[in-house]
């Protein structure tokens, strides 16, 4: 595990940026935390740093954007879903073992059907902009990554 300590919104952008130029096709991120913690602002690093220009909002009424970069980058907001078994009818699957990169927020709703190879990043509020950000790897090519990033 790494631990990553962000004092802004830029730096949780930057967090994400790097995590973001680490990954490749098949790339999975499940991101964890309350309200407010900063995963849209994760996500909007880490598809920059897949070279991803659009802007990047929560898709929680849309349940999915995506951002065309270096590779596609599939953005779901598991929010408003009841459990796994919706995701599934939904077809969120077929994505997560794509070719692009898979981010999920709130994915602990997901957590049946999310990939055993994956990043977990969770943003907790350590103080009104302070955030910690725990890269939980889940397998060798993660565990790589999160040393890397956590640098």
């Amino acid at each position: 595990m790494a631990l990553c300590i962000s004092g802004s919104e830029k730096e949780t952008e930057d967090i994400g940026c790097r995590l973001g130029a680490k990954l490749d096709k098949g790339g999975f991120v499940a991101l964890y935390g309350e309200l407010g913690a900063g995963k849209t602002a994760f996500v909007r690093g880490l598809a920059r740093g897949l070279s991803a220009g659009e802007a990047v909002s929560s898709p929680t009424f849309t349940l999915m954007h995506r951002y065309e970069g270096r590779l596609p980058v599939y953005h779901f907001d598991a929010y408003r879903l009841k459990n796994a078994d919706e995701a599934e009818e939904l077809g969120f699957e077929e994505y997560f073992y794509g070719d692009g990169v898979c981010v999920v927020e709130w994915a602990e709703k997901l957590q049946n059907i999310l990939p055993g190879e994956r990043m977990d990043v969770k943003i907790t509020r350590a103080g009104e902009n302070i955030r910690e950000i725990a890269l939980i790897p889940c397998g060798k090519k993660y565990e790589r990554i999160a040393a890397e990033v956590g640098k």
